[in-house]
C-alpha cells in the first residue's frame, strides 16, 4: 500500500527555513575565513601578520 504525504509549508515556516539557510551559509563562510587567516598567520613570518579587520588593527596599533 502506497501512502501519499502532502507537505504544506506555510509562509512563516518557509521564511524561517530561508533565514536559517542563509545564516548557516554566512556562519560557515565567517568561520572558514577566520580559521584560514589563522592558518596563514601560522606560516607567515613574525612581522607579516595578516589582520582580520585592517581598520581595527590600525586603531589598536595607533593607541
Amino acid at each position: 500500500m502506497v501512502k501519499l504525504f502532502l507537505i504544506y509549508i506555510d509562509p512563516g515556516a518557509g521564511s524561517m527555513l530561508v533565514q536559517v539557510t542563509i545564516a548557516g551559509i554566512l556562519g560557515f563562510l565567517y568561520t572558514f575565513r577566520t580559521y584560514w587567516l589563522r592558518i596563514l598567520n601560522f606560516f607567515k613570518q613574525k612581522g607579516e601578520k595578516i589582520s582580520n579587520d585592517k581598520k581595527i588593527g590600525n586603531k589598536i596599533n595607533n593607541i
